[in-house]
């Protein structure tokens, strides 16, 4: 082992890989910035142009879906920074509606949209600038760990064409910035270990606070940090464990104010995550954990009839990679404890573990399916690329030539994975972190009609699905948005009226009047007829 950890410290990646590795971040630059405005808009980022706009979604509803037409566009001030909304206000949204998401990347969003415009590619483009940082993050924190370079290009390598940093890299959401602390805070956390400076806890301090003002689950994150020192130090109190408790400490108390507002704010926090928290059989979230973490590396096969525009079947075939992945990750994890030190396989499980295995109780005792959506459990991917990593670094240079070989075939099968899948990716329309897949589909049939009238209420998920369609239809397209029960007046003098996604009871109502015809299958669009028609 140690001769191991030796051999990869001193070992410099030869031409071919370096030129290799050039060439897949060129690739995965590439990629981020690639096509930036070509998926939908999704229900989320939605949300996020809401909160910059300065509005809640309780003044978006009084003042929108009060039952007069009004043009599509001119709901746009919704979706931007403008005059009547001030920085505070965004402040002020999140803290009243939706603080589960602390303010620090809604914040960066609105200076970044005042200087340089609302278009969808400009506000998703912080977040593909955002992302550049995690390539020096994880090769900074590579060098922590591992002391090794060819580790840290490998992991360089991997992250640039993952598919699932590069579908984060291009949501307008604060995710990608999550990503960018984590790898600094890890690399912080090391670095200060190693050396003992006052000036490294501080700036370990900084990433805590920083990570928590980026999102909540930095909480557990930083548990994890102090059982990986507690242990490396035997539960002893040592200069570095009292440092980790000062330092984070620090980066807790400059987030207290927000702590304060979570804690104000519970009863919202609870009611807008419901959706979240239905019971979910064990075999189903075994199922969805097992997928995502396929889509670290390949996520090419998932066509389904809701990509019209990527008619791709050929490459269904890529669903026989997910157990290959999966007996891929697990052996990777194997190696890293028996040949990796403990320092090294230590500080991966924990980081793998114990934020992901927080979310995964919660799903099990009390029921939900957080764990299901892999962007709160990015801690846990963070581990697995830099497991997977180590275990090719160190196997692409063994001194077995058929074992060199053989993992070299590994390496370009995983390479060539992500290639594809971000090659795949960047010509659809949505995927399946976006939700509300038939949207783009909606949308066209909306805009070919001649005047069109678009008829929707507060029903469900309507108000973020709408804002996301604001986006994309016509200037020609008018909407009459109402709150439940109300049944809106419809005007008769336009050539098609279309309805989205009444509930029930809205549909019953209107049939009274009205032939609701299904746009097309599956859809959760109407076209509506007078009878007498």
């Amino acid at each position: 082992m140690i001769n191991r950890q030796s051999v990869l410290a001193k070992y410099f990646p030869p031409i071919w890989l370096r030129f290799l590795i050039i060439i897949l971040l060129i690739l995965g630059i590439f990629f981020r910035f690639a096509y930036l405005d070509r998926k939908l808009y999704s229900h989320d980022e939605a949300y996020t142009s809401l909160r910059i706009s300065g509005y809640t979604k309780t003044e978006f509803v009084q003042k929108v879906f009060n039952g007069c037409v009004v043009a599509a566009r001119d709901i746009q001030k919704y979706q931007q920074p403008n005059s009547e909304k001030g920085l505070i206000d965004t402040i002020n949204s999140l803290a009243v509606e939706d603080a589960q998401h602390p303010p620090l990347y809604y914040v960066m969003v609105r200076f970044w949209m005042q200087c340089f415009g609302n278009s969808v590619a400009t506000t998703r483009s912080l977040s593909a600038i955002i992302s550049l940082l995690a390539f020096p993050g994880i090769y900074w924190l590579c060098l922590e760990l591992f002391q090794s370079s060819i580790t840290a290009w490998i992991s360089v390598a991997l992250l640039s064409i993952s598919p699932f940093y590069v579908l984060y890299a291009q949501e307008a959401r604060e995710f990608g910035l999550w990503m960018v602390t984590i790898l600094l805070g890890s690399a912080a956390l090391l670095r200060a270990i190693r050396l003992g400076s006052k000036q490294l806890w501080g700036v370990y301090a900084v990433t805590v606070a920083l990570s928590l003002y980026t999102f909540l689950f930095s909480g557990f994150l930083a548990i994890a940090y102090g059982i990986y020192v507690f242990t490396i130090e035997r539960f002893r109190f040592t200069k570095s464990v009292k440092a980790y408790l000062i330092a984070t400490s620090a980066g807790f108390l400059a987030f207290v104010p927000w702590i304060l507002t979570v804690i104000h704010s519970l009863s919202e926090i609870e009611s807008t995550t419901t959706t979240a928290q239905s019971r979910q059989s064990v075999s189903v979230l075994v199922s969805g954990w097992i997928s995502n973490i396929s889509y670290l590396f390949a996520d090419f096969w998932r066509y389904e009839p809701f990509f019209p525009d990527l008619n791709l079947p050929v490459l269904r075939w890529g669903r026989f990679l997910i157990p290959l992945i999966l007996i891929l990750v697990v052996y990777s994890f194997l190696f890293l404890y028996r040949q990796g030190g403990k320092r090294v396989w230590l500080f991966i499980f924990i980081l793998s573990g114990l934020p992901a295995l927080a979310i995964i109780l919660s799903d099990l005792i009390i029921g939900g399916k957080l764990s299901l959506r892999p962007r709160y459990v990015i801690p846990c991917y963070v581990g697995i690329q830099l497991s997977v990593a180590y275990l090719l670094a160190t196997q692409i240079i063994s001194s077995k030539l058929i074992a060199r070989k053989f993992w070299q075939l590994v390496m370009i099968v995983v390479i060539s994975s992500g290639v594809i899948s971000c090659a795949v990716s960047s010509q659809a329309e949505t995927w399946w972190n976006k939700g509300s897949h038939f949207n783009p589909i909606i949308v066209r049939i909306i805009n070919q009609a001649n005047h069109p009238l678009l008829i929707s209420s507060n029903y469900s998920f309507n108000i973020g699905d709408l804002m996301s369609l604001i986006h994309v239809l016509d200037e020609k397209v008018q909407m009459q948005l109402v709150i439940e029960p109300t049944i809106p007046n419809i005007p008769d003098s336009f050539s098609d009226v279309f309805l989205y996604n009444p509930s029930k009871i809205f549909r019953y109502e209107l049939e009274k009047k009205y032939k609701l015809v299904d746009v097309f299958e599956y859809s959760r669009l109407w076209r509506l007829e007078h009878k007498s028609s």
